[in-house]
């Protein structure tokens, strides 16, 4: 059970990144669309940058929760099994 509580504990924490990353990534786009309207070329070269290196470890964090989940799953069953 420890294992399982384990598993799911760094799930959520993972989660809570990949929520953050998300209200950031649209921060960015945002303040993207406004630097777009005021025609701020270099900044917005700044900005759109840093919305591809987010979106980059979006994935990764994405990657990871499906990851996380599949072992969290699989620890249930092996759980559910034994009893």
């Amino acid at each position: 059970m420890a294992k399982f509580e384990q598993l799911v504990t760094s799930q959520m924490r993972t989660m809570d990144k990949l929520l953050f990353l998300q209200s950031e990534i649209e921060r960015c786009k945002k303040v993207e669309q406004e630097l777009i309207i005021l025609q701020e070329k270099g900044k917005l070269r700044s900005i759109s940058i840093e919305i591809l290196e987010m979106k980059k470890e979006l994935k990764q964090v994405q990657e990871k929760f499906q990851e996380q989940t599949n072992e969290v799953i699989r620890t249930y069953q092996e759980k559910k099994v034994l009893m």
